[in-house]
């Protein structure tokens, strides 16, 4: 096992490929969920259960069944299905665990299936032809740079609540400037320059 190949993957999964920032994937739950920092992080923690095992068992299915029987077509079809019961389990559990975080998810919990960050990231595992280790580190470290991405808007949201800001920018438009700073300053991790 390549160790070294693993921590480039890991820095790339969180900060120069972060899926919000870099490729950005999943913007629907980022500015829905992001008003709360307690929302942001059970959204988060969430996505990186969901992205971890949806990695490993699109990884599988991919290997051992749709290319054997040659039915690589199907891919997307099948991953969808996949990450769709994962995230019917995951919904059970969190209202089971915590009702309150439930309702507070709302509609953006049962929008994980539809979250293109989690379909991204299994189908990107595949067209890098990553191990299945490295699979599961993609997925495990793109959901912890998604979880980070909220938590940041979170955090600087709960504080624009309080901020004296112009009444053109309340509300949507400086959480919508803020998010393009935060793209511009990690594009800078990935060495971009215009």
């Amino acid at each position: 096992m390549d160790f070294g190949k693993l921590i480039v993957i890991s820095i790339g999964a969180v900060f120069i490929n972060n899926y919000i920032f870099s490729r950005f994937l999943g913007i629907c739950p980022f500015v829905g969920v992001s008003k709360k920092l307690d929302s942001a992080t059970g959204m988060g923690f969430a996505v990186i259960f969901v992205m971890s095992l949806a990695s490993a068992v699109c990884y599988a299915l991919n290997t051992y069944l749709l290319v054997p029987l040659k039915l690589e077509f199907l891919q997307t079809l099948l991953f969808i299905l996949v990450i769709a019961a994962l995230v019917q389990f995951v919904e059970m559990v969190i209202a089971k665990i915590s009702p309150s975080l439930y309702t507070a998810l709302g509609i953006y919990l049962p929008l994980i299936t539809t979250n293109c960050a989690v379909l991204g990231v299994a189908v990107l595992n595949v067209n890098e032809k990553f191990t299945f280790i490295e699979s599961l580190v993609n997925g495990f470290m793109g959901g912890i740079g998604f979880t980070m991405a909220l938590l940041l808007m979170s955090g600087l949201r709960e504080r624009y609540e309080t901020a004296d800001i112009p009444k053109p920018f309340q509300g949507f438009p400086i959480t919508f400037v803020t998010a393009a700073s935060m793209g511009l300053a990690f594009m800078g991790f990935a060495g971009l320059s215009f």
